[in-house]
């Protein structure tokens, strides 16, 4: 269910977040797939993945202070709130409402790259950190230092475009400890990208060889897929 961007056009001088969008509805991916969901999209990301599925939020935004944006999800009957993008990490204002959202008792996830630093993350907040692996095209973007800074409440995500990502993911796993270190490892193939993508191209993974691979491997993750895609259009937005 998308929310109403609705802007406030009162002068401020409060701090203002680029939004792209505000939506409820169900979490479709880590281990928190199907439950219900607030979703806070940020506008912007500095990274170019061939897989992105939302490029619209590279450049489609509307400014909001972090009064603005609570006062849209007050009225909510939802404990779980996700930070999303684009790179939401990207804008330092993100910070006051993660806490301001802890503070209110709810369960804050967020979603990044890893390209950026998350150690300045309010310590309530979930970082489900997405590892770059070769084939998306910024690997050298991952900042290493990120991985001291993961702790039991986290989750590493990595987005399979071929065998040698596979491969890559696995070395990483296990040169780095992850399964020590976080609550979960999260593996996903990519699949066909539309062919109206800016960034079509990309080389996809059928699902059923991660599956052979990881059961093989005896590999210590959860494979995951995008829930909400398999419910409604998987370009659909506010889903």
């Amino acid at each position: 269910m998308s929310l109403p961007v609705t802007n406030n056009p009162k002068p401020t001088t409060q701090p203002r977040l680029q939004i792209n969008e505000i939506f409820y509805s169900l979490q479709g991916e880590s281990t928190w797939s199907g439950m219900r969901c607030v979703f806070i999209r940020l506008k912007g990301c500095h990274l170019r993945c061939c897989y992105c599925d939302t490029e619209y939020a590279f450049h489609e935004g509307q400014s909001f202070t972090v009064d603005e944006i609570l006062k849209q999800v007050q009225d909510i009957h939802c404990d779980l709130f996700e930070i999303t993008g684009g790179e939401p990490l990207l804008q330092k204002q993100i910070h006051p409402l993660m806490t301001q959202l802890c503070d209110l008792g709810k369960t804050v996830l967020i979603e990044t790259s890893g390209a950026c630093d998350i150690s300045v993350c309010d310590p309530r907040v979930i970082r489900i950190m997405d590892l770059k692996t070769p084939d998306s095209g910024e690997v050298d973007r991952n900042d290493w230092n990120n991985i001291q800074h993961l702790n039991a409440n986290d989750e590493v995500k990595f987005v399979l475009c071929s065998r040698g990502d596979y491969l890559w993911a696995k070395q990483i796993i296990a040169e780095h400890d992850l399964a020590s270190r976080v609550k979960a490892i999260l593996m996903s193939s990519v699949n066909a990208m539309p062919a109206s993508s800016e960034l079509a191209g990309c080389a996809t993974l059928p699902m059923d060889s991660l599956a052979k691979w990881i059961i093989e491997d005896n590999l210590p993750v959860r494979m995951q897929s995008q829930l909400h895609k398999q419910i409604w259009d998987p370009n659909a937005r506010g889903v």
